[in-house]
């Protein structure tokens, strides 16, 4: 589970978008570095991809569907890619809407992490580095924060209809 963030979360983004964003966030790093960024990115996609992997609920907030990272062309594939993702078996997209206000993530990427044969954890993701979070009274702060941001999100049908009509406006750009 992932919560709200501005931007499309790593296990759905289409590789031009992350090179994209990648290059928005690092600019002044290589080529070469941009490059083995997107390269992790895209290895690490494989693992949720895979028939045991794990299933995803993403909330994501407005403003990720409409920020242009990238350009339209950009956008308008990331967009069908969420779309794809969230008709799959394996996920659950819903978008948190710019009138449903703040929300308690909006300063980051957390992702929650439920395991069959260990105990909870979070995983804190900012611009530049991450932390993996193991305390179970701050898991369970971080449990609460999330339920709050999925109440707020709209159900996943009319986020996937809200997703598709975005994508529709970015191919008339």
């Amino acid at each position: 589970m992932s919560t709200p963030p501005m931007l499309v979360p790593g296990l759905l983004q289409t590789e031009a978008y992350a090179r994209a964003l990648t290059k928005a966030t690092l600019p002044y790093a290589s080529t070469e570095e941009i490059e083995r960024y997107v390269r992790g990115r895209m290895e690490r996609q494989k693992v949720s991809e895979a028939p045991t992997g794990p299933l995803l609920w993403e909330v994501i907030h407005e403003a990720a569907l409409r920020v242009p990272v990238g350009g339209p062309e950009v956008m308008r594939e990331q967009l069908l890619r969420l779309v794809e993702v969230g008709r799959s078996s394996r996920a659950l997209v819903q978008v948190h809407p710019s009138s449903a206000g703040p929300h308690p993530f909006m300063m980051g990427v957390v992702s929650l992490m439920t395991f069959t044969d260990a105990p909870r954890l979070v995983y804190v993701e900012g611009p530049h580095s991450g932390q993996l979070v193991e305390e179970p009274a701050l898991v369970d702060r971080y449990q609460a924060s999330y339920d709050l941001a999925r109440a707020a999100a709209l159900p996943p049908e009319a986020s996937l209809t809200l997703i598709e009509s975005v994508a529709e406006d970015w191919a008339k750009s």
